[in-house]
């Protein structure tokens, strides 16, 4: 018996009145997800906990079955290390994303209207890292861009370990109970980092972080590439937000250790490899996701099945239907789950069976399109496949879980430990 298990980041939503009051999951084409649905059992699930909107780092941390108020430094520490940055505990790393920033440190765009290119970005960073020299405090850098409008800045103090303790710039998201959340309706202006201990190392982490932010505005806002931008009429890159600051390695346990089974991962973002990564999975390398769905879910089911004989347990990744629900594109999130069902789902059952597999689906978090962030509702999950008995769902959808067998997980690391019991019947 293997286990499947398989996260499509912000799938979960609200209903839509241009959908006809459905949410972008029951409007789109699920044949395949239905049936998974009918064939086993159905249930909601707040992925960490109620009333927390969270962050995908810290909803998979709790969905491979750790409580994130436990085991979560920061989501810049799991970037570095997803990243391949060489972190150690008392250097400071921070998740950061290119922005666009205008008059009055107000935000014009968070992540350049999603239209900064690989090359572009590559450039802007070696600017940075060539010319910029960190005076408040002395320390080295060193600047990574991921994809698209994300990267991860890490900080190593030359004399001294610097504290993961202080505040964003990105007034998006917040630190809430030591846990990274998004914050709905924020004022969109440049925020200073501020020290949240008062230590002379969450003191030196801040005003690095804010020296480097200003140094990095300076360089930027009359480079080449963004004079370039602003003739061609799109937004300048010309700003870093940062957020979620760490500076110690998360202690996981060994999730093969602790299940005695063989753990892979197959993941499109840095955060999700880092994570899978620290538990003690074997990540397989993915080319990131080229906006083409069909190519892309074709290659990732070819790299599961190409795998599968090797391991007992798969943790498998999806992004698509985030962008859309932060964009508040209802119908284009629509149209990529749809996507993933006829090209990722629909391959992949072909090639299995449920008598020797069990099938988990879910998300790490919805993603509303009206609310055009994280929020904390609960999220659709189905179980299938081995001995778990069918309850004849109708559908996979936020109205008919809520009305499914397994109820309401009111916390999402409760998840695994039933998975594993599951797998070993």
């Amino acid at each position: 018996m293997k286990l499947i298990y398989v996260a499509i980041d912000g799938m979960g939503d609200l209903p839509i009145a241009e959908l006809g009051n459905k949410t972008p999951l029951e409007a789109a084409n699920t044949p395949n997800l239905d049936f998974l649905a009918r064939s086993g059992k159905t249930g909601l699930m707040y992925t960490v906990r109620k009333g927390v909107a969270p962050e995908s780092d810290v909803a998979v941390i709790s969905l491979l079955g750790y409580d994130p108020f436990k085991y979560s430094t920061g989501r810049g520490v799991i970037e570095a290390m997803g990243a391949g940055l060489d972190m150690k505990d008392g250097d400071l790393a921070l998740r950061c994303n290119f922005a666009t920033l205008g008059k009055d440190n107000k935000i014009i765009d968070r992540r350049v209207k999603r239209t900064l290119t690989t090359e572009e970005a590559t450039k802007l960073s070696e600017v940075i890292n060539e010319k910029i020299i960190l005076e408040s405090c002395p320390a080295n850098f060193e600047f990574k861009t991921t994809l698209g409008h994300r990267a991860v800045l890490l900080i190593k103090g030359k004399a001294h370990c610097l504290s993961g303790k202080i505040t964003n710039s990105d007034p998006a998201y917040s630190y809430v109970n030591g846990i990274g959340e998004a914050t709905p309706n924020a004022e969109m202006v440049l925020r200073k980092s501020e020290p949240l201990e008062d230590t002379e190392e969450a003191r030196n982490a801040a005003n690095l972080v804010n020296e480097f932010i200003e140094k990095t505005h300076e360089l930027w806002e009359n480079h080449p590439i963004n004079t370039k931008r602003s003739a061609e009429g799109k937004l300048k890159a010309n700003c870093i937000l940062t957020r979620d600051a760490g500076s110690q390695l998360p202690k996981f346990f060994n999730i093969n250790k602790r299940y005695k089974v063989k753990f892979a991962a197959l993941a499109d973002m840095h955060a999700e490899s880092g994570i899978a990564h620290l538990a003690g999975m074997e990540t397989t390398l993915l080319p990131s996701p080229s906006g083409d769905l069909k190519k892309d879910c074709t290659l990732r089911v070819k790299k599961l099945l190409d795998i599968m004989p090797n391991y007992d347990c798969f943790y498998i990744h999806l992004k698509g239907p985030d962008e859309p629900g932060h964009d508040g594109n209802c119908n284009l999130k629509t149209k990529i789950i749809s996507a993933i069902d006829k090209h990722f789902f629909g391959p992949l059952l072909k090639e299995t069976s449920l008598k020797d597999h069990i099938f988990c689906v879910t998300c790490d978090h919805a993603t509303p399109c009206a609310l055009k962030v994280h929020s904390d509702t609960p999220v659709p999950l189905l179980i299938s496949g081995g001995k778990v008995t069918d309850e004849k769902a109708d559908n996979f959808s936020e109205r008919n879980c809520e009305r499914g067998i397994l109820g309401i997980l009111e916390r999402g690391c409760e998840l695994m430990p039933k998975l594993m019991e599951l797998l070993k019947k």
